[in-house]
């Protein structure tokens, strides 16, 4: 059986072949009843648009691309303990492109080695991806930046540390809900309040701990170096953290750990050291991961809209490469809201 043509939709349509082709191209200045009328007829006779054909017809690829950092996605998926924040910005990303007719690609990108110039620029002249979102630390990656502006390919960043004049972004303020989290735990009660720190490497993990020094002092409480402890998003460095505080003469009360993962390995740690939860240690973390909910007790935690995010950076983009931006405007800037949701993790210590 012949496959379905782009003439077989226009003549069942009774439209142009010019005219099916910027409908499936999603291109603007097309009659709503036309684009409906010609989206009908395709879906009857069953047409999707071959990719290759259509990238030759235009200057478009008609892939997005995001970029994520290798080092630690890799350590998630080794661990088989998956990675959370990938899978939501999968999501939002992927259910964009496809209602808009793009493809979308994850790409891994090792901000290590020496050879990260070579790769990425190799990676655009291949692709030639229509948009690229930044997730960090390819957000504020300078090589990755340059190359990015040098190619001409738009991009979006999420999260990102550096926010003058670097591009659009979409992002949360990790700093007020880091400071909201302390500001939770400080009005349970507690003032000896333990702090895991994330990948340094990441805009957000100063972010949060700003957040949580700003809370702190702001309630007239001591922040003990002793108290600031480095993490790197993983559940081990969690743990390693935790049971570094947990020895301390002065134990804390609390622990507000910059990651779920990380939260976890505080759980752990407290299981460890024979103390309940939140009986003897509160515990809160950060990202609202499916562990977040499965864990026992279920943590506190903050809710990061990472799908919301990955769906609006995706929307930019598309609109980006169908549409002029309006001349004189700079840099697009979203700032979505993030929620603090409290679980049985934390409560009022004891005494």
């Amino acid at each position: 059986m012949a496959s379905v043509t782009i003439y077989d939709v226009a003549a069942r349509a009774d439209v142009s072949i010019k005219t099916v082709s910027r409908v499936m191209n999603n291109e603007p200045n097309v009659r709503p009843q036309m684009r409906e009328r010609v989206l009908e007829a395709a879906g009857a006779l069953g047409y999707a648009p071959n990719l290759s054909a259509r990238s030759l017809a235009g200057s478009r690829s008609f892939v997005i691309a995001v970029f994520v950092d290798a080092s630690l996605t890799l350590d998630h998926w080794r661990s088989e303990r998956g990675s959370d924040y990938l899978q939501r910005i999968q999501l939002g990303a992927t259910v964009e492109s496809r209602g808009a007719g793009y493809h979308l690609l994850v790409e891994l990108i090792d901000h290590d080695d020496p050879r990260v110039r070579q790769e990425v620029g190799a990676l655009l002249a291949a692709l030639k991806p229509d948009g690229v979102i930044l997730t960090p630390p390819s957000c504020d990656n300078e090589v990755v930046l340059e190359l990015l502006d040098k190619a001409g390919t738009p991009y979006v960043r999420l999260g990102p540390e550096k926010p003058e004049g670097l591009g659009p972004r979409v992002h949360m303020d990790d700093v007020a809900a880091a400071r909201e989290m302390t500001d939770h735990l400080i009005g349970l009660g507690h003032r000896r309040i333990g702090f895991i720190t994330g990948d340094q490497r990441y805009g957000a993990s100063q972010a949060r701990r700003e957040g949580y020094v700003a809370a702190m002092k702001a309630r007239g409480l001591k922040v003990d170096k002793a108290w600031l402890q480095p993490g790197d998003f993983t559940f081990e460095s969690g743990h390693k953290a935790a049971t570094a505080l947990l020895a301390l003469d002065e134990r804390p009360t609390a622990i507000f750990a910059s990651s779920d993962e990380m939260a976890l390995g505080a759980l752990a740690a407290a299981a460890e050291a024979e103390l309940s939860c939140p009986g003897d240690l509160s515990v809160a973390g950060f990202d609202d991961s499916p562990v977040s909910r499965l864990s026992r007790p279920q943590l506190t935690t903050i809710r990061q809209p990472l799908v919301e995010m990955s769906t609006l950076a995706t929307k930019m983009l598309i609109n980006g490469v169908t549409r002029k931006a309006e001349a004189g405007t700079g840099p697009r800037d979203e700032l979505l809201p993030f929620t603090l949701i409290h679980r049985a993790s934390t409560a009022p210590p004891k005494g």
